[in-house]
């Protein structure tokens, strides 16, 4: 006999709820404290975000049990409370559908173990079963009508999760693992490897959620749909990528973007769409009413006011560059010459073919100067020092580290510096860096003993013959210290503040997140009584307005004006040519005006840039 939800999801799309914490988060809990134990404790804020979905239309609730196993639990001293606050997450749940009279479906959440497996980690496997079917016990007691595992990166891991709670009961189970921007799993598979591992289980859903914004997922899911055999499909996107905002996190997508992607996904066969991090019962709501004019006939729930978006808190340190031969960079920035750099990404392997050969053909078309990342949105990548070595000896050009706080503490931050004076590599772009959380390690622990501006104290202090506590390092290095600026930033007041302040630390120039509107970075620097240090001007080429959309609406810290999307909808299958044209014209104007020119290739395109730096020329 086919169970309820079955029979519903079958029949028409489903609409799920969004994030609990980030509602939670907006209503004052910290978020070092235990979400799901509020079950318990303050069940009412916990009835009230469940409500407030139903009432902007959603379908499905999700327990506020994510994090409730044994392992997650135990880091507040609750493992002992395992079954009771499962229990009562799907009570308060089912107390909400009873409250509001809504036929409303209720699944029970069920997240990571928090714990990696054998061998990476300690957790064997049965104890890993009997973790998975402790939750679900209390779940069932509890009484949800079906669960959801989700946000797992392991296919071993869910693959253990479903088998426990199979074992348990027979009620649907809705499984999503999460993706990268790459579209495979942080653990290296693909969306097809994905369905065919988890259809053999027995779910009655597959699905993706969370780490990545909508467009992503969109890929993720059509690569499933050829692969799914009947099987119903799930997508839950967070609203876009994080922002940093001082010590937060603010995922910026809106709800109406949220939601035309909502319809799109549905359109390519997606059975059960709702949203994870960032989103609220505003983007349900907009989803909702997408969704309605896909399926007439429904009625339709009144939207509920919404919510503040998530934020998670980044620890914020403390605060924050300085002088043999000069580097090409500090040559030319000293001697008011144009500036050109072109950003790389190290490589997720440990080959650097490709990227050497990337830097050769930039090489060819006059650049001198190349940018390395260090780990950007918190993916794991080759280090920084061994990529800048690398491309450094093979090409010969001049390499800007992009160095950050993120991975060091204060002795690895001051040892890796010192490494890097020894192998001659001396621009360092002082960064606070993303933290872990926005990418492929969760779990993993951030240090974050001092900020960017901290950062670039510690390098005023080397370029001193000190270090951090004063200590003398004998001869004084020769750094050559710049700093990032974000002309778009969300709060222009903190930015005003804290490129005051860097500049004040010691940096010898700024370079600015991608600028697609000149007068915006104008109007900053007017603000800030102009720039006392040189600018070096960001330039991010556009594909297609796809590419601008996903770029605007789900990227932090880039802005692009409505106008410059329209060119690109309007471009259709020459959107590329126009995205390098404007590209070309922006490069061509900030030549005139600032510095320097910070390229960015997208997916690798270094043919791309290369023909936008004809307009150097």
């Amino acid at each position: 006999m086919r169970h309820g939800f079955s029979r519903r999801l079958a029949e028409r799309p489903l609409l799920c709820d969004g994030a609990m914490g980030t509602v939670l988060y907006g209503r004052g809990v910290s978020l070092d404290a235990c979400f799901d134990v509020l079950n318990l404790n303050d069940p009412r804020l916990v009835h009230a975000v469940h409500a407030e979905y139903v009432a902007a239309g959603a379908d499905c609730l999700e327990t506020n049990t994510f994090g409730a196993n044994r392992f997650k639990l135990a880091v507040h001293g609750l493992h002992e409370r395992v079954r009771d606050i499962n229990r009562a997450g799907a009570r308060l749940a089912r107390d909400v559908r009873e409250s509001t009279g809504r036929d409303v479906w209720v699944l029970g959440s069920v997240g990571p173990l928090g714990k990696y497996l054998a061998p990476l980690g300690n957790v064997g496997p049965d104890e890993a079963r009997e973790a998975f079917r402790e939750q679900a016990e209390g779940l069932l007691e509890g009484g949800v009508d079906g669960f959801v595992v989700e946000t797992f990166s392991d296919l071993t891991e869910i693959g253990l999760a479903v088998e426990a709670i199979r074992a348990t009961t027979d009620l649907p189970i809705v499984a999503q693992m999460a993706f990268t921007e790459e579209g495979v799993t942080f653990t290296g598979h693909g969306p097809e490897e994905v369905v065919r591992h988890l259809r053999a289980l027995g779910v009655e859903a597959i699905g993706a959620n969370c780490s990545v914004g909508p467009s992503v997922l969109y890929d993720v899911l059509e690569r499933m749909h050829a692969e799914s055999g009947g099987v119903a499909l799930s997508i839950q996107p967070n609203a876009g990528l994080p922002s940093r905002l001082g010590e937060r996190l603010m995922y910026l997508s809106s709800p109406g973007y949220m939601a035309d992607w909502a319809g799109r996904m549905v359109d390519a066969g997606a059975r059960l769409v709702g949203g994870c991090c960032g989103t609220t019962p505003a983007h349900v709501a907009a989803m909702r009413a997408v969704l309605d004019r896909r399926a007439p006939g429904r009625t339709a729930a009144v939207p509920s006011r919404a919510v503040a978006p998530r934020v998670v808190v980044v620890p914020e340190a403390p605060g924050v560059a300085t002088a043999h031969a000069p580097t090409t960079l500090q040559r030319k920035l000293d001697a008011r010459e144009l500036v050109v750099t072109v950003e790389l990404d190290p490589p997720r392997g440990h080959g650097v073919d490709k990227l050497v050969q990337g830097a050769k053909l930039l090489k060819e078309k006059g650049v001198e100067i190349v940018d390395i990342n260090d780990g950007s949105l918190g993916r794991v990548r080759m280090s920084v020092l061994a990529t800048a070595l690398l491309v450094r000896d093979g090409t010969g050009l001049d390499v800007n580290i992009h160095f950050t706080c993120r991975d060091r503490n204060l002795m690895g931050i001051q040892a890796d510096l010192l490494g890097a004076h020894a192998l001659d590599l001396r621009n360092i772009l002082a960064m606070t860096g993303d933290p872990p959380r926005t990418g492929d390690y969760a779990n993993a622990t951030a240090v974050f003993d001092v900020d960017g501006i901290g950062l670039i104290g510690i390098l005023r202090n080397m370029n001193e013959g000190l270090d951090a506590t004063g200590n003398s390092i004998g001869e004084p290095t020769a750094f050559c210290v710049g700093a990032a600026l974000n002309p778009a930033a969300s709060e222009p007041g903190r930015e005003l503040e804290r490129f005051h302040r860097k500049v004040q630390a010691g940096a010898r120039w700024v370079q600015t997140q991608p600028v697609y509107d000149l007068e915006q970075l104008e109007r900053f620097l007017i603000q800030a009584g102009g720039s006392p240090v040189p600018v070096v001007v960001g330039v991010l080429p556009l594909h297609s307005y796809r590419h601008a959309e996903f770029l605007h609406n789900e990227v932090p810290g880039i802005t692009i004006p409505d106008g410059v999307r329209s060119r690109l909808r309007e471009a259709g299958d020459r959107a590329l040519r126009v995205g390098i044209e404007m590209a070309q014209s922006l490069v061509h104007e900030i030549a005139r005006r600032y510095q320097g020119v910070y390229l960015m290739p997208s997916f690798g395109r270094f043919e791309v840039v290369a023909e936008v730096l004809d307009a150097v020329h």
